[in-house]
């Protein structure tokens, strides 16, 4: 049987799984997606603790829900960035970076028209968990392609040493499994 974290976060607990990242070292899987409760919460949790935004940008991926679910609440607009090129785009700005659970280096896309609705905007960067800052650094390398200003990187979880960073928001720390 699979070890399992329990975690609580946003007053829901959910019980994580285990999952190897080498010989060394597992994480627990924080998995949002279908998990309605758990990113309605999370989300409302986030909102209290974040300055005051404009525009949230979030990449492509796990943080989705969680960046359209605070855009609901806050009735702000979200621009998530893609992992590559859509035909849709017309002028793709494209930036790489390398995320603890993917073994790949990553490619983060946006199109210009994104970056002009940044333009003079305060930006709020989300993801759903924060480790070792890849994609946020991506992220932030997107949003500086703008006119507009990273008012607060924030995540529902910090995994391991992102716990000890001053420059992040976050609702709880995430530890890591040493083996």
């Amino acid at each position: 049987m699979r070890q399992t974290f329990s975690l609580t976060v946003a007053g829901v607990t959910r019980d994580l799984p285990l999952c190897p990242v080498n010989d060394k070292l597992d994480i627990a899987a924080f998995i949002m997606f279908g998990d309605v409760e758990l990113t309605v919460a999370c989300a409302s949790e986030l909102l209290k603790k974040v300055p005051e935004f404009d525009v949230i940008l979030t990449a492509e991926a796990k943080g989705i829900p969680l960046a359209y679910e605070m855009s609901r609440q806050s009735g702000k607009l979200y621009i998530p960035a893609r992992k590559g090129p859509k035909l849709y785009m017309e002028e793709p700005v494209v930036v790489e970076d390398r995320s603890i659970t993917t073994e790949a280096v990553q490619r983060l896309v946006i199109d210009k028209k994104d970056l002009a609705a940044m333009d003079g905007k305060r930006i709020l960067i989300v993801d759903d968990v924060i480790s070792t800052g890849g994609s946020l650094h991506a992220l932030e390398t997107l949003a500086a392609k703008s006119s507009g200003t990273v008012v607060a990187k924030a995540a529902v979880l910090a995994e391991g040493e992102a716990a000890d960073r001053g420059d992040i928001v976050f609702l709880a720390p995430l530890p890591l499994f040493f083996k």
